[in-house]
């Protein structure tokens, strides 16, 4: 199945039954994360102190990449600012992606028989149920993680909701915790071409999760 990090990130902050997303407050930050992330780990962004830029290359052949490429390339903007115009409207579109292959469904009902809300409950739970087992054996079981898990790791743990995705009563947290800050920080990597991946995406993370604490004191601020 040919998903996105951003994909399965959404994929993971949904929850199987009543279908709402963890952090839904500042989505659009997060999944732009995650979406900016997907970029770097193609080798198609460069994240220098004046912003981030385009590398040169074909097209990616996948209409969320390919858009996101062409918003980076509009103008030079800092990681934050970046994180705010990728994730505007993204949160629909990747989930119509997930619609459509089957992994979760749209429902949509009245609240108190006046307001329509829509969630996304799981439809088909194998693929996620793989992922999940996969992040359990990385952060639990100490399995060298591949570039790609280590930034849905690295993504959950800054947005702190990585408890939510990865429960259960058995889970040594205090190792569970530690493990993915080390992750996060791309402290499991040692060739030096994934080094300089998750150094890109570090910060990518970093700027993520400072948008995503921004936003949400801004809306207690407001509220």
């Amino acid at each position: 199945m040919d998903l996105l990090i951003v994909d399965d990130f959404m994929l993971l902050l949904l929850d199987d039954e009543s279908g709402s997303p963890a952090g839904a407050g500042t989505l659009h930050y997060s999944l732009g994360g995650a979406l900016l992330v997907d970029l770097a780990l193609a080798g198609r962004i460069t994240i220098e102190s004046k912003g981030v830029t385009v590398v040169d290359g074909p097209p990616l052949d996948d209409p969320l990449l390919d858009d996101a490429l062409a918003k980076v390339a509009e103008k030079r903007r800092g990681t934050h600012a970046l994180l705010f115009v990728l994730g505007q409207g993204l949160s629909d579109r990747v989930t119509e992606r997930l619609v459509e292959r089957g992994l979760i469904r749209r429902e949509t009902r009245k609240f108190l028989g006046l307001f329509r809300t829509t969630t996304w409950p799981a439809d088909d739970v194998r693929h996620e149920a793989e992922l999940r087992e996969r992040l359990r054996r990385v952060l639990v079981g100490g399995e060298q993680p591949d570039a790609r898990t280590a930034a849905i790791i690295a993504l959950l743990n800054a947005i702190n909701v990585l408890h939510i995705v990865v429960s259960g009563p058995d889970l040594p947290w205090r190792t569970v915790a530690n493990r993915a800050s080390e992750i996060q920080q791309g402290e499991w990597a040692t060739d030096p071409a994934t080094q300089a991946v998750m150094t890109t995406y570090a910060g990518i993370v970093a700027s993520a999760a400072s948008a995503v604490a921004v936003a949400a004191a801004t809306a207690a601020t407001n509220s």
